[in-house]
């Protein structure tokens, strides 16, 4: 049972008849515990007159998956299976961070009849949004009380990473095909691997004539090459405590999903395959022997769910893990946040094994630092001290990484992604992947 807002303003209009009674000399307390029994009375007698809200029947219409602050709107049909008209309204209990309105709709339906009822969510958070149960109220014929009942209906919804970074995908596509000599001027294509012969134009390398094709046609033939092909690019995304760090408007982790996504997609069109491993001292994801169109969904469908731990990541199982995804790995991304020499210790006694048999880049967040005030305060003169001493130490680790067999990336959340695909399209372009 609830109670509506006209009980109170019923109890209000009730006020005028005790004030009269009392003038007409009727005890003014026994007045009004009588109009309070009568309204309660009447709300009681109205929420017994409802429509029984458990003859309704729920049915969730809604997608699986939608992209992180992307609108989508899912869908309640509720069926009455009574015999008398239900008026009341629906509350779709999705938690807070799905964007739900806070208005509960309101519903009219007659008997044997059903409704649909779209609810707008807006995703906050990545990862798997619930809804365990919907809640329908039933009002009384006078609206002053009815019946309410929860209908266990649960819905769930998988917010995807967005994958911001894929406004840089087309301009990275361009170099490669450059790098594969594929562009409409005839280049010769900067990779090592042999590709076909051709006729030479003119503008063409000569020193990529092919004479023994030349002697058996009529025409100059010409060698083109391509970058090397099927080569292992393994991307490891720590999810330890470091990752749980705030820098911008988001998490170290998700700007590191960023990077992952643009580095897979570019990889996976310069005909490599890759490999995804998300860890600290258990596998929280893992993406392997997925090429093609099919790499990306698989991707964001297993980070979806992961969130940063408080823990210390294990990086000598996290490497070994490595070795187990792909005996030959060409390339090995780790992207995590290794800010100061003290806690590095672990992670640098552990990269040497691993840089000796692929080249690594380690790739990391960091927050952008801003310029100090024209008259700062002491607050400000603090700030920007510590702020100068994380970036030395930060500079201390990267060095640290290069003596290591290592390669050290660091940008903020918006810089990292194209400067990681841009690091690889160079490592193509060099014939070192």
């Amino acid at each position: 049972m609830y109670l509506t807002g006209r009980l109170p303003l019923l109890l209000a209009v009730g006020a005028v008849p005790v004030v009269l009674l009392s003038a007409a000399g009727l005890d003014p307390w026994l007045a009004a515990a009588g109009w309070i029994l009568l309204c309660l009375i009447a709300a009681l007698s109205d929420a017994a007159a409802a429509p029984d809200p458990r003859r309704m029947t729920v049915e969730r219409r809604l997608p699986s998956r939608v992209l992180l602050g992307q609108a989508v709107r899912a869908e309640l049909v509720l069926r009455n299976t009574g015999d008398r008209t239900v008026r009341g309204r629906v509350r779709d209990a999705w938690q807070p961070t799905a964007g739900a309105p806070a208005e509960r709709p309101a519903v009219d339906i007659p008997p044997g009849e059903s409704r649909a009822i779209g609810i707008p969510l807006l995703p906050r958070r990545r990862g798997e949004l619930r809804s365990r149960f919907v809640v329908v109220r039933s009002d009384g014929p006078l609206r002053l009380a009815g019946r309410q009942t929860r209908l266990d209906e649960p819905g769930a919804l998988r917010v995807l990473p967005p994958f911001t970074a894929r406004r840089h995908l087309p301009s990275r596509l361009a170099r490669l095909r450059e790098l594969d000599g594929n562009t409409s001027i005839q280049v010769r294509g900067q990779g090592t691997e042999f590709d076909a012969l051709r006729e030479y134009v003119r503008g063409d390398d000569v020193r990529s004539i092919d004479w023994r094709a030349t002697a058996r046609s009529s025409t100059t033939m010409l060698r083109t090459w391509r970058p090397e092909r099927d080569r292992h690019v393994v991307i490891v995304i720590d999810t330890g405590r470091t990752a749980a760090a705030r820098v911008g408007d988001g998490v170290r982790m998700d700007a590191a999903m960023e990077a992952a996504l643009l580095l897979a997609a570019l990889a996976t069109r310069a005909g490599d395959h890759v490999h995804l491993l998300m860890f600290d001292r258990t596998i929280r994801a893992r993406v392997t022997r997925v090429d093609g169109p099919g790499l990306l969904p698989a991707m964001v469908d297993a980070m979806a769910p992961v969130e940063p731990q408080l823990i210390d990541t294990e990086w000598d199982a996290a490497f070994a893990q490595v070795r187990a995804l792909t005996s030959r790995p060409s390339l090995v991304v780790l992207l995590t946040a290794q800010d100061a020499p003290e806690a590095a210790r672990g992670f640098l006694g552990s990269l040497p094994a691993l840089s000796r048999g692929a080249h690594v880049l380690v790739g990391a967040v960091t927050d952008e630092q801003e310029p100090l005030p024209e008259r700062p305060d002491a607050a400000d003169v603090y700030r920007a001290a510590a702020m100068e001493r994380s970036a030395h130490d930060a500079a201390v680790v990267a060095a640290a990484i290069g003596r290591a067999g290592g390669e050290a990336i660091a940008a903020t959340p918006e810089d990292l992604p194209p400067r990681i695909a841009d690091r690889y399209l160079a490592l193509k372009a060099a014939g070192r992947l």
